[in-house]
């Protein structure tokens, strides 16, 4: 567990009393390394997406919101439900702080009380810090708390080439080097975010002042894309460490998959014949098969329009050892009688589907997925997006994603228990 400085166990009714707290996630379209990095796909979701996420979901909030100059980044931002401060040009340069944009969206919402800077480069933020770490303004009135993670490093001071300066140790004595395990190492800020009174940021011009409190986080949770540029190293890192929601994936007992744009590619071939014909990747097949290893019941969804499926339900389900339903132009409709018959709850359940049609199932779910080709309708309401395209392996991709989720939630219990131990 994280540790915490001056934590107490006492639980707020509300986040901020009578105040007002607002999470601010600042995300200005410029970059100078990676291009729209803010919204750039990080392991299946738009990177501000992890963070909007973690804060939407700790319950802490009166109100979540974006601060862009961008129209791509203010789409993507209201598709994971935050509201957006339209920055003006004045703090929009590659010169302007990040405290002089948060100043002018305090003025503009005279309302929040403590405002709570969460950077859009810290994917692997989950609820519980940011709950955490808020408590200790709202319970413990603190003026700022900030996110720290401990490094064990040694530093030595730089010297300019040619000056005749000999470097010093700056934070050990060389003659009685300590071993990591004797050493508690140096609290350093993580970038992870900044909580702030309104008091402070307005009148004094800080970010951090007055009564200053930190929450340490554990490095595994410290992942910042600003500094770990290698985007399939950090993907991994999220895809171990990430926050993917409040479903509890160890009791997913049940997927729906859309055979047509999913399982297949979207093509049908025709012979000389006349006969047509798809063809279904074994990747995709495998797949199924580990959830069904697994306890998982995967049921594929075929639409009456879809006469070359339905053509071939048959030889499919033989194949894939799966049931097959035919489903309406909303599949919710059809598909909530068996969830409920089966006595589940929507948080037990995946979906995976690829257009227009599939957005209700997609946000109801608990986990939830398209192909990597699916329309923008459909990537935004998903909780996942494929690096795969449809017909290509993507169904393959989300059962692992599926049964990596499962697996971390396995972890996660044994040791909450053994803590409770």
């Amino acid at each position: 567990l994280a540790a915490l400085a001056f934590f107490t166990s006492l639980r707020p009714s509300r986040a901020g009393g009578d105040r007002h707290v607002a999470a601010l996630v600042l995300a200005r379209g410029g970059s100078k390394g990676i291009p729209l990095k803010n919204i750039k796909m990080l392991a299946g979701v738009p990177l501000i997406g992890w963070v909007l996420r973690a804060a939407k979901d700790s319950d802490m909030f009166d109100s979540v919101w974006v601060s862009t100059d961008h129209d791509e980044i203010e789409k993507v931002a209201k598709a994971w439900g935050a509201k957006v401060h339209r920055r003006s040009p004045e703090v929009s340069r590659d010169s302007s702080s990040s405290l002089e944009t948060i100043q002018e969206f305090a003025r503009l919402n005279p309302e929040v009380n403590v405002i709570c800077n969460i950077q859009a480069t810290s994917p692997c933020l989950h609820p519980k810090h940011v709950k955490e770490a808020l408590e200790m303004i709202t319970l413990q009135d603190f003026d700022s708390v900030f996110a720290v993670v401990r490094r064990h490093q040694f530093r030595w001071q730089e010297v300019k080439q040619g000056n005749g300066e000999l470097t010093k140790p700056l934070n050990l004595d060389p003659s009685n080097r300590p071993r990591r395990q004797d050493w508690d190492g140096e609290l350093c800020e993580n970038g992870s975010f900044y909580f702030t009174t309104r008091d402070l940021i307005l009148n004094k011009g800080l970010l951090q002042g007055g009564k200053v409190g930190y929450y340490e986080m554990l490095p595994e949770y410290s992942v910042d894309i600003d500094v770990d540029i290698d985007w399939p190293v950090a993907e991994q890192r999220v895809l171990r460490y990430g926050y993917f929601g409040r479903v509890t994936p160890e009791v997913v007992r049940l997927m729906f998959c859309n055979i047509s744009g999913c399982l297949t590619e979207g093509k049908i071939f025709l012979s000389a014949s006349g006969e047509q014909m798809v063809s279904i990747n074994i990747r995709d097949t495998t797949g199924i098969s580990m959830l069904q290893k697994e306890d998982v019941e995967v049921i594929l969804l075929t639409y009456n329009k879809d006469s070359v499926i339905q053509s071939l339900v048959d030889t499919l389900a033989k194949r894939t050892n799966c049931r097959i339903i035919e489903v309406g132009e909303e599949p919710l409709n059809d598909l909530r009688p068996i969830v409920e018959q089966k006595k589940l709850e929507w948080k037990d359940v995946a979906y995976m589907g690829n257009d227009k049609q599939d957005v209700n199932c997609l946000n109801l779910a608990g986990l939830s997925a398209v192909p990597g080709d699916a329309p923008v309708v459909a990537i935004n309401a998903a909780k996942y997006t494929c690096h795969q395209v449809a017909g290509m392996g993507a169904v393959r991709e989300f059962a692992e994603h599926i049964l990596l989720q499962k697996e971390k939630a396995k972890s996660q219990l044994k040791q909450d228990q053994e803590h409770k131990n």
